[in-house]
């Protein structure tokens, strides 16, 4: 079975059918930011840190990877950047260029996977965003490695991710607000389903999830070459029963080392 292209599929129909992730920013949001006056989110809803990047956004080059949606990439590009954005789906990709035709911006858009920057060549690029995404992969040591290839010596990587808590739990009975532990991680949406509901899941489109550990997220980016330099936690924004307990995502600011 061709995971990538299960994802590619149903990331095209979330954008059919109007998913929150993406919903393109609005020209108002645009225009504030080519004043700037900007900030971009990589997990639910917190910002980023704006001193986690540089004063100014003036030429520097981005790569909005697996980030497609209109949402970070437009705004970065208004903001002074030149940026690139690389996603799976090529309907993400085009909520980006409408964005960009709309209200006057410059940006590449790349089809492709995440796990294979191969379109770039090394030391490309000043700092990569990667919102929440990497669940859709089943080997993330892989994104780390290509993000450490095609970013510049001391370049920065911003990063979203999934706590792994969030997917022990039934996720049916979490959204009745009851915390039923039942999956292992790591383990993939397909782990959790049974044998004879999985073909009837995968011809609805629907997207195949991993869990990954935490020594994936975190210790695979040490291992890839790079430092961790920021750190923070963010949440569903209390829709969720978890959020009364614990934050279910997790963003870091890692910078590439020098050789």
């Amino acid at each position: 079975m061709d995971t990538t292209q299960q994802n590619s599929n149903a990331w095209d129909q979330k954008v059919e059918e109007g998913s929150r992730y993406t919903q393109s920013v609005g020209s108002e949001t645009i225009e504030k930011a080519k004043a700037g006056d900007w900030q971009i989110s990589v997990t639910t809803e917190k910002p980023v840190p704006r001193n986690w990047f540089p004063e100014s956004l003036v030429g520097v080059k981005i790569l909005c990877l697996a980030s497609g949606g209109g949402q970070q990439a437009p705004v970065l590009a208004a903001a002074g950047a030149d940026v690139t954005v690389t996603d799976i789906s090529r309907k993400q990709l085009e909520q980006d260029q409408l964005v960009a035709e709309r209200d006057g911006l410059s940006l590449r858009t790349v089809q492709g996977d995440m796990r294979d920057l191969s379109d770039f060549g090394d030391e490309t690029f000043d700092m990569i965003v990667h919102p929440v995404s990497n669940l859709f992969v089943d080997n993330i040591r892989l994104v780390w490695k290509e993000a450490a290839r095609v970013l510049k010596s001391n370049g920065t990587l911003i990063a979203g991710f999934t706590n792994p808590l969030l997917f022990i739990f039934d996720d049916d009975q979490e959204q009745k607000g009851v915390l039923d532990v039942k999956h292992a991680i790591p383990s993939s949406t397909l782990d959790h389903l049974p044998k004879d509901e999985v073909e009837a899941y995968l011809q609805s489109n629907q997207t195949i999830e991993y869990a990954h550990t935490l020594e994936d997220q975190m210790q695979g980016q040490i291992d890839a070459g790079f430092g961790i330099m920021g750190f923070y936690e963010d949440n569903f924004g209390g829709t969720r029963v978890l959020d009364q307990y614990i934050n279910t995502f997790i963003a870091t600011k890692a910078v590439k080392l020098g050789g």
